[in-house]
């Protein structure tokens, strides 16, 4: 059988091992987060959006992060609640769709990082240079930040994704709860795939490393501010502004190393599939609690939003 047949045959995905007594609970509760995930994100988007009084470059960029949870959420919730319905011998896709899963997957993985990135700049201009934040950051150069960040993302993963969709695949099952390079790569039966081994590589330790060095780089400027200044409205401003970016920031990097670090030991291979499910839930869950409501004027205009709407008892 040549290779464009392995190509286009249909694939086996193992999805989430769950016993009989806890389908319908397990599905319930994934189907709520999802909904509340959904909700809450796309509500913040349109906050945002509608809202004159945050049509600034902190709350734009911020919208880079609801939109690419939506992204994340959905490239694989909606997938895994049909699969839990279903026998684990009738889990079938095609290989073209695990290619496309398998995409997206790792461009909301990359987004992630960049993303919050972009948002740590404009926190540094904002504290070290408030005097030039109206000029430095504008309009084009929120839009270049984000065209930035989101096109890094598909240019990286694209390389990734193209290497590995190159090999012949002589497996036929997708051992993970949904699609990634990591599960792509195991269909192959090809020996010394040096390119592939090497650009995994690197592209994870330029991923990682160029994200935890900008944060660490960027909050020791502010940090070193903060102690040089004597001015309290400034430190009080520095610390609710960045202390819920760390806290989304490390979120996401938990999450996301856990799973990556346990795909180097099968022994451990069920924790390392919850895992990878909870980074798509947990950091997209969180970030609009984090994130969007304890930031003041998002917070304010959601209540004046809430108590708009329900009106007078």
């Amino acid at each position: 059988m040549d290779n464009l047949t392995f190509r286009h045959r249909i694939l086996l995905v193992e999805g989430l091992q769950v016993t009989p007594q806890s389908t319908y609970a397990v599905f319930t509760f994934l189907l709520l987060v999802y909904v509340f995930i959904m909700v809450s994100n796309i509500a913040l988007v349109i906050l945002i959006s509608t809202e004159k009084n945050l049509h600034h470059p902190m709350h734009f960029l911020f919208c880079n992060l609801p939109l690419n949870d939506i992204l994340g959420t959905t490239v694989i919730l909606p997938r895994l609640l049909q699969d839990i319905l279903k026998e684990t011998s009738e889990r079938y896709m095609t290989y073209v769709e695990c290619v496309v899963q398998a995409y997206f997957v790792h461009i909301f993985v990359a987004a992630c990082h960049y993303v919050l990135i972009i948002m740590a700049f404009d926190r540094y201009v904002a504290i070290c240079n408030p005097l030039r934040y109206t000029t430095i950051m504008t309009n084009k150069m929120v839009v270049k930040l984000s065209a930035s960040a989101w096109g890094l993302s598909v240019l990286m993963v694209t390389i990734l994704i193209g290497l590995t969709v190159r090999l012949s695949h002589c497996r036929s099952k997708i051992e993970n709860p949904f699609c990634d390079n990591a599960s792509l790569f195991k269909l192959s039966c090809e020996d010394g795939v040096v390119v592939n081994n090497v650009y995994g590589i690197i592209y994870t330790v330029v991923l990682f490393s160029f994200s935890i060095l900008s944060i660490f780089i960027t909050y020791g400027k502010i940090a070193n501010v903060c102690i040089t200044s004597k001015n309290k409205a400034l430190n009080s401003k520095a610390i609710k502004t960045c202390s819920t970016h760390l806290a989304v920031y490390l979120i996401m990097l938990v999450s996301g190393s856990t799973f990556i670090f346990l795909h180097r030991f099968p022994l451990y291979s069920e924790n390392r599939k919850l895992a990878s499910i909870m980074f798509h839930i947990v950091p997209p869950g969180l970030n609009p609690l984090v994130y969007g409501l304890q930031t003041k004027e998002i917070r304010q205009k959601f209540v004046k939003f809430w108590c708009r709407e329900k009106g007078p008892s």
